[in-house]
């Protein structure tokens, strides 16, 4: 679209009291009639719905749900508000569009008057109007408004089109976002510099991560029992090691505070974090076994998992030891990485907690997949990232769609930021507003060209948005980077750290396909 275009198309996209002033109080000269919808993705039954009304009247206002009031399906909506609203004053017969930040068109028909209002043939049920029409018609009739249905001879579903197909506009979605935030492609790159240099405490259960590589010789003839001959062992440091690896390799300086056993995987962890540039203080604990999970596999195929662990509480001493290490030890950010391996409980983390000292970003992660955890726990923080799995257990919902669980999940942790991890469809991002703010949050979707492995995904995503975050003060700076380094992850085999010379690799892809776009 040139920008010629972009300038009519942006002329007809108006506030409800923008409208009214612009085609003035009635009676008029010329007839207004008004359609309403949420046009997620526009179908032919959309666009003979919009010829039909503009038959019926001189000037055609569309009116469209804003983001916040789309509930009734998950992920919804696939297109943003301000996509939308270009989508529909793209068209000829739109004369305007409005977004509606109301849960209903009826403050607006009480502030523009159409003349007319036209409703698909679907809410005249059986010879009567749907509740929600009846309403709609009052508000008409109190200044001489009438309904007109449209011809129900065509039907289509948004919401079909979707899950049989969804639109490719990750690109599309980007630019919108970065425009109504006012930033430009070039501070993406900007912050991958600013970042260099932050100084972050990352607390959190250490993992052995352990691939076990055999080859298949057979079946016991007198038992079921599978029999493999041993090949190869590697040996990764995961958990909320790999966090602080994630973070180093960003550009941060990383102290990592962990408890470890008295045993050589102690000395594994100690040693590839060292060389990594990770500063390691770890607890030693003699009476428990550094967590280790050995991974069996043959022929590709993973046989079995024997995990080493314990996962009792850290002791109180030990406690003391992590609240002392928190609270002598000066950085920019703090993260607290939860697996649920001994360090953070209900009794732990108000301790823990407690002793952050003043000044730092706090962040936390909580990525349990065989331990119970709650990310509400963590109560006030700067950023949280949980998943969409955890949020529902969190929350103890397993039923609401994406969009209102996020939004109660915000409220519930009370914290400043919440990047709720989606998946191959990306994030959404809240973040504290004032209330009814229409970019309280907003939706970034995955930029993975092709997976490989998605192992890694979330911790690249918390090094990078974490790090943004502090050095820019942007959410949607952090929550694009911290998205594109998950991409990045996820194009990769195995969980290696992320550096900023592979987010802009993936930074120059991106800006490359904007070329195309609006």
């Amino acid at each position: 679209m040139d920008k010629h275009s972009q300038a009519i198309v942006s002329r007809k996209i108006k506030t409800a009291d923008e409208l009214a002033e612009a085609i003035g109080k009635r009676p008029r000269q010329k007839k207004v009639i008004m359609c309403h919808g949420t046009f997620d993705v526009v179908h032919p039954g959309h666009v003979r719905h919009l010829l039909y009304a503009k038959s019926k009247a001189d000037i055609l206002v569309a009116s469209l749900t804003a983001d916040q009031f789309i509930k009734k399906a998950n992920f919804r909506p696939y297109v943003p508000e301000d996509l939308r609203a270009i989508n529909l004053a793209a068209f000829e017969p739109v004369d305007y569009v409005v977004i509606d930040r109301n849960p209903t068109p009826l403050e607006n028909l009480k502030v523009i008057q159409p003349d007319y209002f036209a409703k698909g043939y679907e809410y005249f049920e059986g010879g009567g109007l749907h509740p929600r029409t009846r309403e709609e018609l009052d508000v008409l009739e109190s200044y001489g408004g009438e309904i007109i249905f449209t011809p129900g001879d065509i039907v289509y579903s948004s919401s079909h089109l979707i899950e049989a197909g969804p639109p490719r506009i990750a690109i599309e979605k980007l630019l919108m976002l970065l425009k109504g935030e006012g930033l430009e492609f070039h501070q993406l790159s900007e912050a991958l510099d600013a970042i260099q240099g932050l100084k972050v405490h990352v607390i959190g259960d250490t993992i052995v991560d352990t691939i076990t590589r055999c080859s298949m010789i057979g079946g016991m003839t007198k038992t079921p029992t599978i029999s493999v001959r041993f090949e190869e062992k590697d040996d990764f440091v995961g958990g909320a090691g790999i966090v602080a690896k994630h973070l180093r390799a960003a550009g941060a300086e990383v102290i990592f505070s962990t408890v470890l056993g008295d045993d050589a995987y102690r000395d594994f962890v100690v040693k590839d974090l060292e060389e990594f540039g990770v500063d390691c203080r770890p607890m030693i604990d003699p009476t428990r076994p550094t967590t280790n999970k050995n991974a069996i596999e043959t022929g590709g195929y993973r046989l079995l998992k024997v995990d080493t662990l314990d996962n009792r509480s850290i002791s109180d001493k030990i406690l003391q030891k992590l609240q002392q290490q928190i609270a002598d030890v000066t950085s920019d950010i703090v993260v607290f990485s939860d697996f649920r391996h001994g360090i953070f409980n209900r009794h732990t983390i108000p301790p823990l907690v407690a002793s952050i000292p003043q000044g730092p970003l706090r962040v936390a992660d909580s990525q349990v997949a065989s331990r119970w955890g709650n990310i509400l726990e963590f109560e006030g923080f700067d950023l949280i990232t949980p998943n969409e799995r955890e949020a529902r257990f969190a929350l103890g919902d397993q039923d609401s769609v994406v969009r209102p669980l996020a939004t109660e999940l915000h409220r519930r942790a009370n914290c400043n930021t919440l990047i709720l991890k989606l998946g191959d469809r990306g994030i959404l991002t809240y973040r504290k507003r004032p209330e009814h703010d229409p970019r309280s949050f907003f939706a970034v979707d995955s930029f993975v060209d092709h997976v490989k492995d998605a192992v890694g995904a979330g911790d690249a995503l918390l090094a990078y948005s974490t790090l943004v975050l502090k050095a820019t003060g942007s959410e949607v700076l952090a929550s694009i980077l911290g998205n594109i380094a998950a991409a990045v992850e996820c194009e990769v085999d195995g969980n290696e750290p992320v550096t900023p010379e592979a987010v802009r690799r993936k930074l120059s892809w991106l800006e490359k396909l904007t070329h195309y776009q609006i």
